[in-house]
């Protein structure tokens, strides 16, 4: 994991994402037992409901409160009346160690999650390149060393593999569609290990069928891995059935239009935030998070893979990702009307 540092803080602060928390990772550390959460079916889902001390709880379940309030509502406490905590759930396997709160109504039992994790910039690269470069928006604030995340909902991918993806009423055209959007996606930004448990599928009713999104939940790896194959699911093979899917409904030229389409879409984000966008690749760029070795492999098989040698130039990730985008990404932005080469 690599530390938030004061140049990301600053731009954190500056585009609203830092913001001062009551309760700080650390305080859930403080919990006195454990009990394995099981699924319906009695297997274990690797989250533990943890358990707090009388004297520990009360400052705890108030401030989690409040930082419910401060994502879904700006602050207004007002309607903290009516919520309560109704558990706290722990996962230790996982790089960022996540709390998951659940919010209760309790007027209705309606409840809500959210996440609270340790810091980590990668992750915070990861979620604010989601936010803006994504059709996804996402709610996440951070403070010293705490990141606060919103629930992203969805069927994890794993499971619409086991449970949905062979149901006849799963219009899987669309599926295929929406794969092939969601790996080009990934590999212009360069978020790796989005392996099927990394990701849910958010599925819409629309007028007579339904709509699939498949959206990233976990940020751990954006631009840590130095093989350009694990910035693109289709390469793992937990995603095999995305993958046999896909060649089996779409030909070539569908899948060529497709990623066209979400190349021109990634453009159209990127010309709209295109300020805070650079500020932000500026900072990674001089951001070390990962290791000289790892980005020298990246750059070389980036360089190979684009057959562009201006990639073996590239020192950090940050200027890594800077350069993937320029370059996959060049012929969309210069149809923009009204975009000036320079703002590129």
């Amino acid at each position: 994991m690599y530390p938030v540092r004061d140049s990301l803080h600053r731009y954190l602060k500056t585009n609203g994402r830092e913001v001062k928390l009551p309760v700080a990772y650390t305080d859930l550390l403080r919990f006195t037992y454990s009990v394995p959460l099981l699924d319906r079916n009695g297997k274990d889902t690797l989250w533990e409901k943890v358990i707090y001390d009388n004297r520990e709880w009360e400052f705890i379940r108030e401030g989690l409160l409040n930082i419910y309030a401060i994502l879904k509502t700006e602050g207004d406490l007002s309607f903290t009346k009516h919520l309560d905590v109704a558990r706290i759930d722990y996962c230790s396997f996982g790089n960022s160690q996540p709390f998951r709160i659940r919010i209760v109504n309790k007027f209705n039992d309606n409840y809500d999650h959210y996440y609270i994790k340790i810091a980590d910039a990668s992750r915070v690269y990861g979620l604010e390149l989601e936010d803006l470069l994504s059709p996804n928006r996402i709610t996440f604030f951070v403070h010293q060393n705490t990141l606060v995340e919103e629930h992203i909902p969805g069927v994890p991918g794993d499971l619409f593999i086991q449970n949905r993806l062979s149901n006849t009423d799963t219009n899987k055209i669309r599926l295929a569609k929406e794969f092939v959007k969601f790996n080009e996606r990934c590999f212009i930004r360069l978020l790796g290990d989005m392996r099927s448990y990394n990701f849910v599928v958010d599925i819409t009713p629309d007028i007579e069928d339904y709509q699939y999104r498949i959206r990233s939940i976990d940020f751990d790896q954006q631009s840590y891995e130095g093989r350009h194959r694990l910035y693109l699911p289709q390469f793992f093979k937990e995603n095999h059935p995305f993958v046999e899917l896909t060649l089996k409904c779409l030909n070539k030229d569908s899948i060529e239009q497709y990623r066209t389409e979400e190349r021109t879409m990634v453009a159209f984000r990127l010309a709209s935030s295109r300020y805070r966008v650079k500020d932000l690749l500026d900072i990674m760029t001089r951001d070390p998070i990962s290791s000289p070795e790892k980005v020298k492999q990246l750059a070389a098989e980036l360089a190979e893979y684009h057959n562009n040698p201006a990639f073996l130039k590239m020192k950090s990730m940050g200027a890594l990702v800077k350069m993937n985008m320029k370059h996959l990404l060049r012929k969309n932005l210069s149809q923009i009307p009204k975009l000036k080469k320079r703002d590129e």
